[in-house]
């Protein structure tokens, strides 16, 4: 869809997004109103914070959709900096906020903002950038790949310093997958894979609270009051929904039961009030909008765009990462991630970051167009050059 002088707007990937939003905005609501009234008195204090954070992210979309791909290309290394200098900043006393026992967040104008949101993407879009830069080495050696896996080895470990082990295990899933697809060699990537695994599951054993965690999600029912507690409320709340769900707002789970309602476990609340029915819906979207994604990528690789493809495949394997993760967890299938559902949970830095990288999605369709439609003016006019002179001749 066009819009404005050469103005290009994807409004199906916009449609989704807008459809998501929504979605979670409705069951922030519902899963929000006990604990935001007996927290603030007014129930619909979380709604009132999420309608706030999502103008602010709609407003950080059009100014990042302004921003020419190019530009961010040529500043992959300061990004990349700032990326590190944010999750060295976030560690240290008196400049990382501590919640729930984790250093993940920087104080700002009374703002806690979560650095590992922005860090991810800055990140990502080095490695896009790599991929771009170095594409003949990475696609016939393995120092090609084991530079890049060093980096996000690195970011992972100052991520599992906070600790944040969902984030990291989502970063290093989205660039790995944008290395793999950039060209990097089959043999070294299956060798990079298992040394990957195999890391995270040393440093599960490692951590006893890591380890309690797998414990507890293989066999929740040994301990429903205590380490299990969060997974089998999640379960309960899921059961209950059966096809139909119990109705918009009639959760019981959500009345002190299940802990984090309206962030992590928002997808069993939307279950237990919504149903099987409400699930496939909300499953739909996600798989809408991460095949979306890659349509643009897709687009934007045969416009030769390389840079802006791997900016679009990274949001489509980000966004469809930690929704799985976040849904699995949800459904007992994975472990416990302090990971939100994204564009539907209450989450400050996350719902601001993911509709700013929307922005940049929305960048890359446009330049894409851009590109396409110069192509093929260009391949008519030479047509019509081809019979004015054979006319003439």
């Amino acid at each position: 869809m066009s819009k404005g002088r050469g103005m290009h707007i994807d409004g199906v990937a916009l449609s989704l997004v807008a459809a998501i939003v929504l979605l979670g905005l409705i069951m922030v609501t519902s899963a929000s109103i006990s604990i935001a009234s007996k927290e603030s008195g007014n129930p619909f204090a979380y709604l009132e914070r999420q309608l706030i954070l999502c103008v602010v992210g709609f407003v950080l979309a059009g100014l990042v959709f302004c921003v020419r791909a190019e530009f961010l290309d040529k500043m992959a290394w300061p990004l990349l900096i700032v990326a590190v200098a944010l999750l060295f900043f976030v560690l240290i006393p008196g400049l990382g906020h501590v919640v729930n026992g984790s250093r993940r967040w920087i104080r700002l104008l009374g703002f806690n903002f979560q650095a590992s949101e922005l860090a991810r993407v800055l990140v990502l879009i080095f490695i896009a950038s790599y991929a771009v830069r170095r594409e003949d080495e990475l696609r016939g050696t393995a120092m090609g790949l084991i530079k890049p896996v060093g980096l996000l080895s690195f970011v992972a470990l100052l991520l599992l310093a906070e600790p944040d082990f969902g984030a990291a295990s989502v970063l290093f899933l989205t660039g790995f997958g944008i290395l793999f697809i950039a060209g990097a060699r089959l043999r070294y990537v299956l060798i990079a894979g298992i040394a990957g695994a195999a890391a995270m599951a040393a440093l599960v054993m490692l951590a006893p609270y890591r380890m309690q965690r797998v414990t507890s999600f293989l066999d929740p029912w040994a301990d429903p009051f205590n380490s299990g507690f969060q997974l089998t409320q999640s379960l309960i709340a899921i059961g209950r929904g059966e096809w139909f769900g119990v109705g918009l707002g009639e959760s019981v789970q959500k009345l002190f039961y299940l802990p984090e309602a309206h962030t992590d476990f928002l997808f069993a609340v939307l279950a237990e009030e919504l149903g099987l029915v409400g699930v496939a819906a909300t499953l739909a979207l996600f798989i809408a909008l991460v095949w979306r994604s890659f349509w643009i990528a897709q687009l934007a690789s045969r416009a030769g765009l390389k840079f802006q493809s791997y900016l679009a495949l990274g949001f489509g394997l980000w966004l469809g990462a930690q929704a799985l993760i976040n849904i699995g967890v949800n459904m007992g299938v994975l472990p416990t991630k302090g990971l939100t559902l994204p564009l539907m949970s209450y989450g400050r830095s996350s719902m601001i970051v993911t509709l700013a990288w929307v922005g940049l999605l929305l960048r890359v369709y446009h330049e894409a167009m851009q590109s396409t439609r110069g192509m093929a003016s260009a391949r008519d006019e030479g047509s019509r050059a081809m019979r004015i002179a054979g006319a003439e001749a």
